[in-house]
């Protein structure tokens, strides 16, 4: 209708993803991260396996798919960075009740509509802001932490697991730690990985890198799929995993289970509000997110199925391993396996394409903010925000070896800013994120966006309304305290 066109015939500076497919697979990757394959297991073990599994999947239909649908909708209606997509969004909607108009001359008409000028600041800005702050402190520790996958494809392919005992594999991380210099060079060489391909733009770089790394992420995973079903474990792994003991199911497993659902599909950070800004007018965004939802869910559970298998065989304590799973306990089980050189490579090479397909989206809403502001190319950009962000960087660094003494509010840097951003900054953000288009955008602004029919619009609406906020703001509250 006439009242829209406007907004239809925006488009990003930067660009647009060529088709829905690389919509879903620049999606997918940003939300497919380490969170995945390495907390949602050992979070798995630590909450009754099946009862976990369960409420994750109900989670992530009824809170977190709601909310990501409200955030690739500001994307794509506002066309620009987070800051000024919420910026645009807010003034468009206060400037004139369109549903009034509609309902009062039922017709379509020749009015002229008055919009606020994009340019002034609004409050709800600031929910921009913070997505980007989030996304550049957690892409400071992450990098360090995805250094470690990088330094372990090194050891698993030159053999350094093949036999290894407990204690060995313990020490083999600990030495990697408790080196500052080499847990610089591993950061240092994944952030510039990151930025090269994110300086490449929309299509040069996130295109391409997308293209290659999700379906090489997914072969990987199915191969080691196919893998562990001749494992003795499997069968036991499958029902850790999908016989849920409701005896299990408690307040904490519940609501940690929800906090898994909100923060695997990477809400509030921005990135998919940025990548929705590159998304065609032509693509239905509740198709695509949804799409990218399932297959996040799919590589959270199929990396469970992966590794409790393997920790079965090997009669590993699926509860007790913790955050270890990864690093210090699976290598054993790789270490002891016919065929565990090659497997151990694949799989931390997994985790290495994992985390950086996050990463560059992690990135990227602060990158187009520097170049929509302040007119820097993207190249210029990228220096200024990856320098910033790998300095940040050194301060993790040292949380694990020099630093680690070193502590505010009980925390050193790395727990700080891990509990900041997860347990505060994202939660806040999703939030706000329901709140405003729930309760700001006009109603009829997202249904002209969305596209879908009158009574699956009412059922996501009324979730995005009701259930998600109530929930989110429990997740809030379980994490803050």
């Amino acid at each position: 209708m006439e009242k829209n066109i406007k907004a239809n015939m925006r488009k990003s500076i930067h660009g647009e993803w060529s088709s829905k497919l690389i919509f879903i697979f620049a999606a997918t990757g940003s939300a497919v991260g380490l969170g995945n394959i390495w907390k949602f297991p050992w979070m798995t073990g630590e909450n009754g396996g099946g009862a976990f599994v369960l409420i994750y999947i109900v989670s992530v239909l009824l809170i977190a798919l709601p909310i990501m649908i409200a955030e690739v909708f500001i994307g794509r209606h506002g066309k620009q960075n987070p800051v000024a997509s919420l910026n645009y969004l807010s003034n468009e909607s206060s400037s004139f009740d369109i549903t009034e108009i509609d309902n009062r001359l039922n017709r379509v008409t020749t009015r002229k509509q008055k919009y606020s000028n994009s340019d002034d600041y609004t409050n709800w800005q600031l929910v921009g802001w913070m997505g980007m702050l989030a996304g550049v402190l957690i892409l400071s520790f992450y990098s360090v932490i995805a250094g470690w996958t990088m330094s372990y494809i090194i050891k698993a392919g030159s053999g350094v697991f093949t036999g290894i005992d407990l204690e060995s594999s313990k020490q083999v991380f600990n030495n990697l730690v408790a080196d500052p210099y080499l847990l610089l060079f591993w950061h240092s060489l994944f952030m510039l990985l990151t930025c090269y391909i994110v300086s490449m733009g929309v299509k040069g770089g996130l295109e391409k890198a997308v293209k290659i790394l999700i379906p090489g992420l997914f072969l990987i995973l199915i191969g080691l799929g196919i893998y562990v079903t001749t494992l003795p474990g499997f069968v036991d792994g499958l029902h850790y995993m999908f016989v849920p003991d409701m005896d299990k199911i408690t307040p904490d497993v519940i609501l940690s289970a929800m906090g898994m659902a909100f923060f695997s599909l990477s809400i509030g950070m921005g990135s998919l509000m940025i990548y929705g800004a590159y998304l065609s007018d032509k693509s239905s965004i509740t198709e695509v997110t949804t799409i990218v939802a399932f297959a996040d869910t799919f590589v959270a559970i199929l990396a469970g199925v992966i590794i409790f298998p393997i920790v079965f065989t090997y009669n590993l304590d699926p509860s007790s391993a913790g955050p270890g799973l990864i690093f210090q306990t699976l290598p054993i089980a790789f270490g002891a396996m016919t065929g565990g050189q090659l497997l151990s490579t694949l799989f931390f090479l997994l985790l290495f394409f994992a985390a950086i397909t996050s990463a560059i989206s992690l990135i990227e809403p602060a990158i187009s903010y520097m170049i929509e502001k302040y007119s820097k190319s993207r190249l210029e950009s990228t220096v200024i925000i990856g320098l910033f962000t790998w300095f940040l960087g050194i301060g993790t660094i040292l949380s694990f070896n020099y630093g680690a003494d070193i502590k505010f509010l009980n925390l050193n840097f790395f727990d700080l800013l891990d509990t900041f951003t997860s347990k505060i900054m994202l939660p806040l953000g999703g939030l706000l994120m329901a709140i405003f288009t729930g309760y700001i955008v006009k109603v009829a602004i997202v249904k002209n966006e969305l596209k879908l029919k009158d009574f699956i619009f009412s059922f996501w609406y009324k979730l995005l309304r009701y259930i998600a906020p109530v929930a989110v703001t429990l997740i809030f509250i379980n994490g803050f305290i």
